[in-house]
């Protein structure tokens, strides 16, 4: 039996083929897919600044139903509707038993689909350690309300949960694609008191503002960094958050973070960047106690279920992150409006 599948080709060639429909061996479970997405991290791979292997099948945002189990998979069956972390730990490795499950396995291990092994801009998908990876959907949830929990919520909030914003907190988030307006998302949800983002394109400013944004500073139109520390009085914000993966992005972050802050990086920072480097003098010369974390968002089907009753019980919209839908069949167009920031998009949905 056949499947369709998006296939990394080289960079800048993308396109279906036909694939066997995998099988699933002990422990894994085959899903077929029902609505998937497109995230900024699959566009790096596209371009050919993320590597993975000619040949690959990409995406990693999946929700379906479970079309076959594998030998020793319990407490799920058949036909049951699913959602999928991008990142799928063990459960069992040195990594995941200190908690550090998206790094399961060893340096950036947790992260497999469309990256080590197939992904799921297919009609099916296998899991593997599926026990710790079948996130079973509430009813009275669509695949399209929790289609983002899969990945981008997860990272956004995941870059607000490592910098331990405090309740009463000031924030900046840099960039508001779709991680960059979860992150603000995340913020409002840990207690910020003030949310400052930062971009230029209309349609992201204005969703912005629907995820949590109090002011929104467009940088085409005003120095962020100053605008940011008149705001403050001069003192700058207790966090920063990179979500888009540029130098001068991450070196603002540093620049308008208060003495003892957080900069916390979410951005995927293209190989050919180089070296990031950390402004000697804003970074305080190492002894402004300014504090640097990174974070690949979490998985496994705990974490799924919290952020799953995030949205059931109305904490966070992310449904209306959606403002283009595709078939599988047009998924290079797809690529094209997504990848361009065309046609005032944010995020899409593909459906099989």
């Amino acid at each position: 039996m056949k499947m369709r599948a998006n296939v990394f080709k080289g960079p800048d060639k993308i396109g279906l083929e036909d694939r066997p429909v995998p099988k699933a061996g002990p422990g894994e479970a085959v899903v077929k897919i029902t609505l998937t997405t497109i995230c900024g991290t699959d566009v790096h791979i596209m371009r050919g600044e993320y590597p993975v292997r000619k040949g690959q099948i990409i995406g990693h945002e999946p929700i379906g139903l479970i079309y076959e189990l594998g030998e020793g998979v319990t407490g799920y069956k058949k036909g049951e509707r699913v959602a999928i972390n991008a990142i799928t730990p063990c459960g069992q490795c040195e990594y995941c038993l200190s908690a550090n499950w998206a790094q399961c396995g060893g340096f950036l291990g947790g992260w497999k689909m469309g990256n080590t092994i197939d992904g799921c801009q297919a009609d099916y998908v296998k899991i593997p350690n599926a026990m710790a990876n079948l996130t079973k959907i509430p009813d009275e949830l669509s695949d399209e309300d929790v289609l983002f929990t899969t990945d981008i919520f997860s990272t956004g909030l995941s870059g607000a949960e490592s910098a331990h914003i405090q309740v009463g907190d000031i924030v900046a988030v840099f960039g508001q694609g779709p991680i960059g307006l979860s992150a603000a998302a995340g913020a409002k949800l840990k207690g910020a008191a003030l949310i400052i983002t930062v971009d230029s394109v209309p349609s992201r400013i204005k969703m912005s503002q629907k995820m949590g944004a109090d002011v929104v500073l467009n940088f085409k139109k005003v120095d962020p960094v100053k605008e940011i520390m008149k705001i403050t009085n001069g003192r700058g914000v207790d966090v920063a958050i990179e979500a888009i993966g540029l130098q001068e992005s991450f070196e603002n972050c540093v620049k308008c973070t208060r003495v003892g802050g957080t900069i916390s990086s979410l951005g995927v920072y293209p190989a050919h960047l180089g070296n990031i480097g950390v402004p000697l003098q804003d970074f305080g010369f190492g002894i402004a106690d300014k504090k640097i974390v990174s974070t690949l968002c979490p998985g496994g089907k705990e974490r799924m279920r919290r952020l799953i009753s995030l949205v059931k019980n109305e904490r966070v919209n992310l449904r209306q992150l959606i403002t283009h839908r595709f078939s599988l069949d047009e998924i290079q167009e797809a690529y094209r409006i997504f990848s361009n920031q065309l046609d005032g998009v944010v995020k899409v949905a593909i459906t099989p």
